[in-house]
């Protein structure tokens, strides 16, 4: 049975920080690209960061570098954001999605945690 677990997140003042947690089960962790989503109330959900299946490459969006960290250790199967410098409008459910590599890809979602800002 396949599970992204999140944890990590709660409220937090203006520019304040967070470590997200995802724990996967039930498929091979290691070979499943690793992201971050979120989505706030009324928006779409969007691409937050994402990381390699062994850590060597990430990307971030753009109003993110510089204070979002993603990392993921392969032997406790878990994906992490680090966020610093958080802001009122970063208030937004956060998903974990892992994506497999191969045609058609196959892809798994957490429940989300949210994440709130207060200002």
């Amino acid at each position: 049975q396949v599970q992204l677990v999140e944890s990590g997140g709660g409220l937090v003042q203006n520019g304040g920080s967070l470590n997200l947690s995802c724990t996967a089960s039930g498929f091979t962790f290691s070979t499943y690209l690793m992201s971050w989503y979120r989505q706030a109330p009324g928006k779409e959900r969007e691409l937050v960061a994402s990381i390699s299946t062994h850590g060597g490459s990430t990307n971030y969006k753009d109003s993110v570098k510089g204070r979002f960290t993603i990392s993921r250790d392969n032997t406790k199967n878990t994906v992490y954001l680090q966020m610093n410098s958080l802001t009122p409008d970063e208030t937004a459910v956060y998903y974990c999605k892992a994506r497999g590599i191969g045609s058609p890809a196959r892809e798994y979602w957490g429940q989300g945690t949210q994440v709130t800002v207060s200002s």
